[in-house]
Formats: structure tokens, C-alpha cells, sequence
């Protein structure tokens, strides 16, 4: 299995071209490829409503393609092993656990479906997280991603290794709540978490806000 996160920067004035990207590529794309989301993104770290970032756009995909995207003036992309999936995005398990947890960065990824009822509630509660992601100790980048304004959300993040990200997880207060109150009060009408080796990252990193690491 070969994953692929691709990201791309284009220029206001092509922001049109992009929208039609995602409009007319998404059926040849899931086609040719076993599974794949194209997505828009938030301002730097952010995610959350009123947070998108129209000039910056992104791409799943599991063994296929890359999608094309008009108006694109930068591009990245990260090549990812599975290490551990929970959880389905659109009724799917996408990415079969493949390789094991090695010394290296490590990306996580995480989406899910609100409850309409519980979406309000959500958004205000994940602010204080999005503002403490921005400085967690070894992350490399992080973006929100979402498939819609509301309803969809989700996070790409890319840590130094392993360890950092249980430190984010489970040592930092802000997030710890989170996901006491995502399990108590049922936010999430449908969820995954995955993690992935990093095997490369090809392109611009600043398109992703690439810190410093490897």
C-alpha cells in the first residue's frame, strides 16, 4: 500500500481553478485509485469554521494518481507506510496496517463526521487546541484539513517521533479534555485515527509550514 499526501499552494487570482479541481477531479480520481479525498485546508495550523485558507489544498490518496491541480504555484507531497488505523472516513477502512513503529517523524491523521446537534459545541471546545498544537515540542507541521465548511473536519500533523506525539496526546491538558468529552458526549457521527511512518517528503515544505527535523 502506498499513501501519498499531497499538498499544493496556488495563486489567488487561480483560487476559481482550484474550486473546479475539486469539483470535476474527483470522480476520475476515485476511479483510478483505491481510495482518495481531495480536501481544503486552514490557515497555518488552524482548523475550525471561518479558518479556511482558499490558496492551499490537499489530496489523500492510496495507491493511485496524483490528481492534477490547476493554478498550483508550490507542491509537496508526503509519502506514508501505515502504522495503525482506527476507524472509517466515508464507510471505508482505507489504510490496512502495514509497517511497524520505527525510530523517524510520524504523521497522524485524524477526521470525522460532527453530529449536526453537537457541532457548535465541538468547534468551541477544539479552539484552545488549535492554539496549544502551534506549540507542541517536536512537531514539524500540522494543517486542518475538511472535505466541507462544516460538518467534516480533521488534522494532518507531522511529529519528530513517536514520543512527542504522546506527550501532545495525553500530557497537554487542552487535549487530554478533548478526547474525554469527544468519548463522553458523542460528538462524532464517524471517525479514524491514523498513523503513518514517514517515508519521504518531496517539494516545498513551506507549503506545509515545515519547521525544522529531518
Amino acid at each position: 500500500m502506498t499513501v501519498r499526501l499531497f499538498v499544493w499552494r496556488v495563486r489567488p487570482a487561480a483560487v476559481p481553478l482550484a474550486f473546479w479541481s475539486m469539483a470535476v477531479d474527483r470522480r476520475p480520481l476515485s476511479r483510478s485509485a483505491a481510495f482518495a479525498k481531495l480536501l481544503g485546508t486552514g490557515r497555518g495550523s488552524e482548523f475550525g469554521v471561518g479558518a479556511a485558507d482558499l490558496t492551499r489544498w490537499a489530496a489523500v490518496v492510496v495507491d493511485g494518481p496524483e490528481p492534477p491541480m490547476r493554478g498550483a504555484v508550490q507542491r509537496t507531497v508526503l509519502t506514508l507506510e501505515p502504522i495503525a488505523s482506527r476507524g472509517t472516513w466515508s464507510g471505508q477502512e482505507p489504510f490496512r496496517n502495514a509497517g511497524e513503529q520505527r525510530e523517524g517523524p510520524i504523521a497522524v491523521l485524524t477526521r470525522a463526521r460532527l453530529r449536526p446537534a453537537r457541532a457548535v459545541q465541538f468547534w468551541r471546545a477544539v479552539d484552545p487546541v488549535s492554539r496549544s498544537l502551534r506549540q507542541a515540542d517536536g512537531l514539524l507541521c500540522a494543517l486542518g484539513v475538511g472535505e466541507a465548511p462544516v460538518g467534516f473536519q480533521g488534522t494532518v500533523s507531522v511529529w519528530r517521533s513517536a514520543a512527542d506525539i504522546v506527550r501532545f496526546a495525553y500530557r497537554q491538558p487542552e487535549h487530554a479534555e478533548v478526547v474525554e468529552r469527544t468519548v463522553r458526549l458523542g460528538w462524532y457521527a464517524e471517525e479514524l485515527f491514523a498513523r503513518f511512518r514517514v517515508l519521504g517528503v518531496d517539494g516545498d515544505r513551506e507549503v506545509l509550514g515545515w519547521r525544522d527535523g529531518p
